[in-house]
């Protein structure tokens, strides 16, 4: 996934692991983006901070404001 292709709202996934993410900003200038595990859990998922390397893909049919389509 290039850096200009990611946006608020998207669903990736990371390297390091096969959980689901959330992407909540993007800030290509300094290869960062901030995330949090989707789907929510009670008491909201706390946001962190990813370098872009390590968005390993987006799947096409989980990119509607973070909501997996069905």
């Amino acid at each position: 996934t290039s850096p200009m292709s990611l946006h608020q709202g998207d669903c990736i996934h990371l390297a390091s692991d096969s959980n689901l993410y959330q992407v909540i900003a993007v800030d290509p200038p300094h290869d960062r983006c901030w995330v949090r595990r989707w789907p929510l859990v009670r008491g909201g998922s706390p946001v962190f901070e990813v370098s872009l390397q390590q968005v390993h893909n987006r799947p096409p049919s989980l990119a509607l404001n973070g909501q997996p389509s069905l």
